[in-house]
């Protein structure tokens, strides 16, 4: 490792540094899902409708808003968030059905360090153990890496096992715990932290490319390789 003239040791030079752009709010197309910019008259009565399934609001307990009692809430939620550049956020479609099934976001986009977030992830039961919710989020993360980005990070309530389980699935390692890093709802939020970096990139949409292709689900949909297999040898920390 690299010293200065008093011997402190130095991180590795960033050569020939360009901060990358910006994502552009456009849809990104996949096989099994098309990512595309969230918009309240187009999506917010499906994506309304997707989250009923949810019978019991699980999956409202660990964002920092909602649930909502009726469209009419909802939508003017979707009304205010949609136009935003940071967070700047979009609709998973699953292409199969067409319809809109969940919401997930950029966030905390520093181009000038070339680090970006996803998040505000609400998958609706029918997108969860869906590969087009997996594909979803591939998609993002091969945009912010093909973009020039060197991290690409997750974060979660610390509580949320599933958001912590779902980060390592995906390849991103663990970072540590943010202790009463922020109040959401009344209550404390510690934030678990979780990364890929663009040294473990190609390793990680090699893993992609491997699960998502359709020769790795059998004639009812069943994954014949996990994920997590692929990808557990990737994450340098667990937790």
């Amino acid at each position: 490792m690299e010293r200065n003239e008093i011997g402190q040791r130095l991180g590795k030079l960033v050569l020939d540094w360009t901060p990358p752009p910006r994502p552009a709010r456009a849809p990104l197309e996949g096989r099994l899902a098309r990512v595309e910019p969230l918009d309240a008259e187009v999506h917010a009565a499906a994506l309304f409708d997707a989250y009923t399934h949810d019978a019991t609001g699980a999956n409202w307990t660990y964002l920092p808003y909602g649930p909502y009692p009726d469209l009419s809430a909802y939508r003017a939620w979707v009304e205010a968030v949609a136009g935003r550049s940071d967070p700047m956020f979009f609709t998973v479609i699953e292409r199969a059905s067409q319809r809109a099934m969940g919401v997930a976001s950029y966030l905390r986009i520093d181009p000038e360090n070339g680090s970006i977030e996803v998040g505000h992830i609400h998958f609706s039961p029918l997108l969860q153990r869906n590969p087009a919710g997996t594909e979803a989020l591939y998609l993002m993360m091969r945009q912010a890496f093909e973009l020039g980005y060197r991290r690409f990070e997750w974060k979660c309530n610390a509580l949320n096992e599933r958001s912590r389980h779902a980060a390592q699935r995906l390849g991103l390692s663990y970072e540590g715990v943010f202790r009463h890093a922020t109040i959401a709802k009344g209550r404390n939020r510690d934030t678990a932290w979780y990364a890929a970096v663009d040294s473990e990139w190609p390793r990680l949409q090699a893993a992609y490319d491997t699960w998502l292709a359709a020769e790795n689900f059998d004639d009812d949909g069943r994954q014949r390789v996990a994920l997590s297999a692929l990808t557990d040898p990737i994450l340098v920390a667990r937790g």
